[in-house]
């Protein structure tokens, strides 16, 4: 099958956050430049590039308000100086709307999309907030995190993306609808803090059933090691393809994992198997 699209060279960018803003922003630039120099048109940072904090409370302390503030001016120059579209995996947001007098002040896991001149072209604000409680491991999004309630697909280097974060991975609804409003997707974005428990259980086998039951890639960009602050996620940044096929993949540590999305490869798997014009329900 002919397909007048051009193929995108893509990268996540893995990372092992600190408590500490400017020694993560340090971090990503270098894997920002790296990915750059290679070749990579489309980059992937991975949830909570910018704090992984002591509490859960630490990342109030630098959100922004949405279009202004240093983290978000840092992405706009960094996307610009590379001429990369850059995402974001996620970064704290301030939630406009007044909350309830004497709750907790929360915000929003925000992924925002920058262009490669610098322009901010789309934000999503993760749906599914994880909440994990076995042994000595416990996690509540819900407790600093607002909810997002819109689905978003966005135009990035001529391919049709989907921003997704982590915890969304589980929800294959989410893909379904986003699937809808785009006609069909060619990329699903996965930046994650997964934790080890959880990434080494379902992470891979996730990554792959969301690619081939939307025929599409999927590239997923992890937190990969042993924090300051003590929590350990699973790593495994990849790219898989439209058949399910893990291309390249990084364990764990900071570094790159580069690939490859073509359309062309694409549209043939979607052309010898057409799963998706057979839905029913």
């Amino acid at each position: 099958m002919i397909n007048p699209r051009r193929a995108v060279r893509v990268a996540a960018l893995q990372m092992i956050s600190t408590p500490v803003l400017q020694q993560n922003l340090d971090m990503a630039e270098r894997l920002v430049q790296r990915a750059a120099a290679e070749g990579a048109e489309l980059l992937l940072l991975p949830e909570y590039f910018c704090l992984m904090g002591h509490k859960d409370t630490d990342k109030l302390a630098i959100a922004e308000a949405m279009g202004h503030g240093p983290i978000q001016t840092w992405l706009s120059e960094v996307a610009a100086s590379n001429r990369v579209n850059l995402v974001a995996g996620t970064l704290p947001l301030k939630v406009p709307e007044p909350e309830l007098p004497n709750a907790t002040p929360r915000v929003f896991n925000s992924s925002l999309a920058f262009d490669s001149n610098g322009r901010c072209v789309a934000r999503y604000d993760k749906i599914h907030l994880f909440c994990f409680h076995k042994g000595t491991e416990s996690y509540d999004e819900a407790r600093v995190l607002k909810a997002g309630d819109t689905p978003v697909v966005a135009e990035l280097a001529g391919l049709n993306v989907g921003l997704s974060v982590c915890y969304d991975l589980r929800f294959p609804e989410l893909y379904r609808r986003m699937g809808a409003m785009a006609g069909a997707l060619d990329l699903i974005l996965m930046p994650a803090a997964f934790t080890y428990t959880t990434g080494h259980a379902h992470w891979e086998v996730l990554m792959r059933a969301r690619a081939i039951e939307n025929q599409c890639y999927v590239l997923a960009c992890g937190q990969g090691g042993l924090h300051p602050n003590g929590r350990r996620t699973y790593g495994h940044s990849m790219l898989v393809n439209a058949w399910g096929e893990v291309e390249a993949v990084q364990v764990d540590g900071e570094g790159v994992v580069m690939g490859t999305v073509d359309p062309a490869k694409m549209m043939d798997i979607r052309a010898s198997l057409p799963a998706l014009t057979h839905r029913v329900l």
